[in-house]
C-alpha cells in the first residue's frame, strides 16, 4: 500500500498546486444526487485491492451501499484493504464480503449467479503499463484483462439468454484510449467499444483520468522506493504528465459510476498550460522534497556508481534523464479527441463525452475473433497482435522502436 494517498500530503499538494479536491466543488453540487444514487445499492467492485480501486471503495462505503462485495485476484491487497475498512469510519454495509477471483475465469460467473444480481459491476481490473507490451505474452494477457474478459462476460450471457448477473457497468479507462500509441491505450479504448456495442442491453459509464500521484507501480512510486533503497532515479526528459491524487481519482470515478449516463465517459478538466507537467520537474521536485539536490548523470553506469557512493550526510541524489524511446510511449496526454462530443456545462472540473449508440458492432468482433484466432496458434507474433487491435481501433498509431522499459533504468 503506498503511503501517500491523499491531497493532504504536502508534496501531493505542492505538485497538484491546490489544498483540496480537483473535484471538491462538483462533489458539494451533487452531493444529494450522489447520495440518492449510491445508497441501497448492491455493488461488486472488480480490482478492488488496487490502488484506484481501494479509493473508490473509500469514496463509495460513505454514501452506504446495502451490499459491498470487493473480488481481487490479490489475497494479500484483500486482507490489508478489509483491514484497513474495518479499522476506519464509516464501517463496512452489514453485506461485505471478499472474494480472490478476478475478472477473467468461470469463479466471477459463478459468483455472479450465486450472489447477483448487482445493481452494479464495477471493474478496476487493468494491465496499465505501457511495458506489458514488450512481448507477446505479455501484450496477449493485457487485452484479455483490459478488453476480452469483459467482452466474454457480455458475450456470453447474450448468447445463452442469461443477464450478466448486474444491471449496470463500470469499468475504468485511461487518456491513453484517446487516439492511442500503445497497445495498453488500444486495449483500453477496444474495452470501451465493448460496452458501447452492449450498451443498449448493459448500460455503462466509464472514466479516463491523468496520472494518480504514488498508485502502485507507478514512476513516482517508484522514486519513493528508490529512496528507500539508496538507488539513483530516472524519469524520460521528454514526456509530460497530468497528475491526480488517490483521493480525486476514487472521486471521479465514483461520479462517473453513478452519475454518468449510458455510453458516457468522464474526465477531468486540467490546463494543458498549467497542469501538464515535465516529468523531468517534477523528478527534481520529488528530490528537493526529500531534502536533495538532483545529481544528474550521464548514463546509467554513472548513476549507479554515484548512488554506490551515497554517504548517510549526502545532500544530492543522482538521477538520469533521458529521451523516451521506448515504444508505445505518449510524449504528452489528451483526454478527448477535437471530434468528440463533450458536454462541459455539466460539471465544473469534469469533461462528459457521450459516445454514438449507433457503434457498428462488426470491427469489435472481428477484432476479437482474430485476437482469439491468434491465441490458438502454436506461435504468437507481436505484430499480428497490434494489427488485430487495430480492426477495432483503426486510429491506433503504434510506432514500434524495438525499446521497451524493461530496459532502462
Amino acid at each position: 500500500m503506498s503511503g501517500y494517498d491523499s491531497t493532504d500530503h504536502p508534496f501531493i499538494a505542492a505538485l497538484l498546486g491546490r489544498d483540496r479536491s480537483l473535484l471538491a466543488a462538483d462533489l458539494a453540487a451533487n452531493a444529494e444526487a450522489l447520495a440518492d444514487s449510491v445508497a441501497g445499492t448492491r455493488l461488486l467492485v472488480v480490482g478492488a485491492a488496487g490502488s484506484i480501486g481501494r479509493a473508490f471503495v473509500r469514496q463509495a462505503i460513505r454514501h452506504r451501499p446495502r451490499a459491498l462485495h470487493l473480488a481481487d485476484l490479490s489475497e494479500n491487497g484483500l486482507v490489508e484493504l478489509v483491514r484497513d475498512l474495518r479499522a476506519g469510519d464509516p464501517a463496512p454495509p452489514d453485506d461485505f464480503r471478499t472474494f480472490a477471483v478476478g475478472l477473467g475465469g468461470p469463479e466471477l460467473r459463478r459468483l455472479l449467479d450465486s450472489h447477483g444480481p448487482y445493481d452494479r459491476l464495477i471493474n478496476f481490473a487493468a494491465l496499465k503499463h505501457v511495458r506489458s507490451e514488450r512481448d507477446p505474452f505479455s501484450l496477449m494477457r493485457m487485452i484479455e484483462t483490459n478488453a476480452g474478459a469483459i467482452y466474454d462476460l457480455l458475450t456470453e450471457s447474450e448468447l445463452d439468454g442469461r443477464p450478466p448477473g448486474f444491471w449496470r457497468a463500470f469499468t475504468v479507462s485511461t487518456d491513453k484510449a484517446s487516439h492511442p500509441t500503445s497497445a495498453m491505450g488500444a486495449s483500453k479504448r477496444l474495452m470501451e467499444l465493448v460496452h458501447l456495442v452492449h450498451g443498449e442491453r448493459v448500460p455503462f459509464a466509464s472514466a479516463r483520468f491523468a496520472n494518480v500521484a504514488f498508485s502502485d507501480g507507478s514512476l513516482l512510486d517508484g522514486w519513493r522506493q528508490r529512496l528507500e533503497k539508496r538507488q539513483p532515479i530516472a524519469a524520460p526528459s521528454d514526456i509530460r504528465r497530468y497528475f491526480m491524487s488517490h483521493q480525486e481519482a476514487g472521486e471521479l470515478c465514483l461520479l462517473a459510476c453513478f452519475l454518468g449516463g449510458n455510453r458516457q465517459i468522464l474526465f477531468p478538466r486540467l490546463d494543458p498550460s498549467a497542469d501538464l507537467m515535465p516529468l523531468r520537474a517534477v523528478a527534481e521536485a520529488f528530490l528537493r522534497h526529500h531534502g536533495f539536490e538532483p545529481l544528474p548523470c550521464a548514463d546509467e553506469a554513472e548513476a549507479r556508481a554515484r548512488a554506490r557512493d551515497l554517504a548517510s550526510g549526502s545532500t544530492g541524489w543522482p538521477c538520469l534523464f533521458e529521451p523516451s524511446a521506448t515504444s508505445g510511449e505518449k510524449p504528452f496526454e489528451a483526454f478527448c479527441a477535437p471530434d468528440d462530443d463533450v458536454d462541459f456545462e455539466r460539471f465544473r472540473r469534469v469533461g462528459v463525452i457521450a459516445q454514438p449508440a449507433d457503434v457498428d458492432r462488426t470491427p469489435v468482433e472481428h477484432a476479437m475473433t482474430t485476437l482469439r484466432a491468434i491465441a490458438a496458434l502454436p506461435e504468437w507474433r507481436k505484430p499480428d497482435i497490434i494489427e488485430a487491435l487495430r480492426i477495432a481501433v483503426p486510429e491506433f498509431g503504434h510506432v514500434e522502436t524495438g525499446r521497451d522499459l524493461d530496459q532502462r533504468m
